[in-house]
């Protein structure tokens, strides 16, 4: 249900965004202005906005695919929906803290974009599922756990080639805080991983 919620939320002020500069820039992710002026709370606002119609349905279209398996899973566990939310919005944080610190005092650099969260709910599922197909390309499909190590190569990889308009440091972060967030959440869900194996 979170998901779903999620969803409709970002799809609406994604879509007030579209038309409404003001708003986009209110709560676009600029390191300058979270760290200068204290408005932290770009950290999390930059995840309901994106950049396009395209941008949005992937990104929604994604959660979709990934966010009310691991949301289910996240109840059956017991880890409730405070873990999940703990997944979606702390992988959004946690995607940002690279940028925060290395564009603080850029003041025209601007990200926006759920891309983070959603790494993080994707490589959760990876975690759980990891020998579960993943399209790549949207038609090969292949492992997860396959899937993951080639994408963070790839990430970073982008990264340091730079250019476009993709932020790949929170897809990175994303991914790799959607891996650690459920052994902390609980730690005797490394026996799961492993007996997947």
């Amino acid at each position: 249900m979170a998901t779903y919620i999620i969803i409709g939320i970002t799809a609406v002020i994604s879509y007030i965004c579209f038309t409404n500069q003001g708003l986009f820039d209110k709560l676009a992710f600029s390191p300058y202005r979270t760290v200068k002026n204290g408005e932290w709370h770009r950290l999390i606002t930059h995840g309901f906005v994106h950049a396009d119609t395209t941008h949005l349905l992937v990104n929604m279209l994604t959660l979709w695919s990934f966010g009310v398996y691991i949301e289910q899973g996240f109840q059956y566990l017991g880890l409730g929906l405070g873990g999940y939310l703990g997944l979606y919005f702390g992988g959004m944080v946690a995607a940002s803290v690279y940028d925060l610190i290395k564009h603080k005092d850029d003041y025209y650099y601007r990200s926006v974009g759920a891309s983070g969260a959603i790494s993080a709910v994707l490589f959760t599922s990876i975690f759980f599922n990891p020998f579960g197909k993943i399209l790549l390309f949207a038609i090969i499909p292949i492992p997860g756990i396959l899937f993951g190590p080639l994408y963070l190569i790839y990430c970073q990889y982008m990264n340091k080639r730079g250019g476009g308009n993709i932020n790949h440091n929170a897809h990175f972060y994303g991914a790799v805080y959607g891996i650690i967030y459920p052994i902390l959440l609980e730690p005797g869900l490394i026996q799961v991983f492993l007996s997947n194996f």
